[in-house]
């Protein structure tokens, strides 16, 4: 399992992240992102943050002892759409190796536009998008966005019309946990699960593997 989305009480999330970090362990994670909830308000500190910790362990941007790779990253979250683009510069100066946004899901009033504003900053993932657009679908092909197929409740009652949007239009998909707790970690078996509930088959769960590889190996970079 490969996930690029996952929080910790950095936000609010329930786990210190090396907690978040032994459970991924147990259950065989090759690789996570810690991705707490960001804007400008705590965006500085939150990577510092994490970078110390990964330093602490002494894990800055790989892994080791068996243990899954970390990437520092951010969920850039609720930030007007004008000012997205601004955060997305900011965090990757920081020394974010993964840059999400928060999507347009149905379950919150996120602000219409941010899918969109997103998909143009350029951010790695577009994170649990809602009802995409073909326009938006589009663009997100165009600048190699990849959309999230969640695990997570409520953000996961539109996965069929993302996965069905994304496979239309040539988007890139991954499947992350949105993890906030102990118990929201997944197996490799229930993300395939998740992902033929959504409508696609397991050769595009290859390919999902395929677009978390390369996210994974160009984070590294």
């Amino acid at each position: 399992m490969m996930d690029f989305h996952t929080h910790t009480l950095l936000s609010d999330g329930a786990l210190l992240p090396s907690e978040l970090l032994r459970r991924a362990a147990v259950m065989g994670y090759r690789a996570l992102a810690i991705t707490d909830h960001v804007d400008g308000s705590n965006l500085e500190q939150v990577l510092a943050q994490v970078h110390g910790f990964l330093k602490s362990i002494d894990r800055e941007g790989g892994g080791g002892g068996g243990e899954p790779t970390v990437l520092p990253g951010v969920e850039l979250t609720h930030i007007p759409p004008d000012r997205i683009g601004t955060a997305v510069e900011a965090a990757r100066g920081l020394g974010a190796g993964v840059v999400l946004c928060h999507g347009e899901t149905v379950v919150e009033p996120v602000a219409p536009g941010t899918n969109m504003a997103a998909i143009k900053a350029g951010v790695d993932i577009l994170a649990h998008p809602g009802l995409v657009t073909a326009e938006e679908c589009i663009a997100a092909a165009e600048n190699s966005v990849l959309f999230e197929i969640t695990a997570r409740s409520g953000h996961c009652l539109t996965n069929g019309h993302v996965a069905a949007m994304a496979k239309k239009y040539g988007v890139g998909l991954v499947i992350n946990t949105d993890a906030h707790g102990p118990g929201d970690l997944i197996t490799e078996d229930t993300a395939l699960r998740i992902v033929l509930g959504a409508g696609l088959t397991k050769s595009d769960y290859g390919k999902i593997n395929d677009n978390s590889e390369a996210l994974l190996n160009r984070a590294l970079a």
